[in-house]
């Protein structure tokens, strides 16, 4: 995984897997603390303690399809390399919490990656699934929640293309609000 946006979408994935509902998504970046925080929550099946210390093993996994599990070790080791650390919290029938932090400007972090292509691919391929998604850049704030969207379009599915395009519109704009300039 070369970019953060990858590491939100094995995330994510693994809340669908562990039967969550809703997932948050949270990414704040603070240029004065040059810090950068990635959050995901779910109320999903959770862990019990055994298996919080197990899904930073690399050579564990719930997967059936292969005998690795990378996602979250790779990235742990992403946020140590760019000065951060990997947060994870879980409890059973409730849900799991990841929160990794970043150097913003260290020369080790990976690029952001098209999180708004993540977030679409995400709303699109678990329609069952609400998301919020917030982000935030200093004391400016986007916020995008398809619980909204849901109830705006009713009985037309979330993942149909043209919901989908409007969604992917929404995004844009929330973000270019509140993105620094370049």
């Amino acid at each position: 995984m070369l970019e953060l946006a990858a590491h939100i979408l094995d995330i994510a994935e693994n809340s669908v897997r562990a039967g969550a509902r809703l997932i948050e998504i949270g990414i704040a970046e603070d240029t004065a603390s040059d810090s950068l925080s990635i959050e995901i929550i779910d109320d999903g099946q959770g862990m019990n303690q055994e298996e919080i210390k197990k899904v930073l093993d690399p050579f564990y996994t719930t997967k059936t399809v292969r005998r690795v599990g990378l996602g979250l070790p790779l990235l742990a080791d992403a946020a140590r390399r760019s000065g951060g650390h990997l947060n994870l919290e879980s409890q059973e029938g409730k849900g799991t919490t990841v929160r990794a932090t970043f150097g913003l400007n260290h020369v080790d972090r990976q690029p952001m990656g098209n999180i708004i292509s993540t977030l679409i691919v995400l709303i699109a391929g678990n329609s069952d699934v609400d998301f919020f998604f917030k982000y935030r850049h200093n004391d400016r704030q986007s916020e995008f929640d398809t619980r909204i969207i849901r109830h705006e379009i009713e009985d037309v599915s979330i993942n149909h293309p043209e919901i989908l395009k409007y969604i992917r519109g929404v995004l844009d704009e929330g973000f270019s609000e509140i993105k620094p300039e370049a």
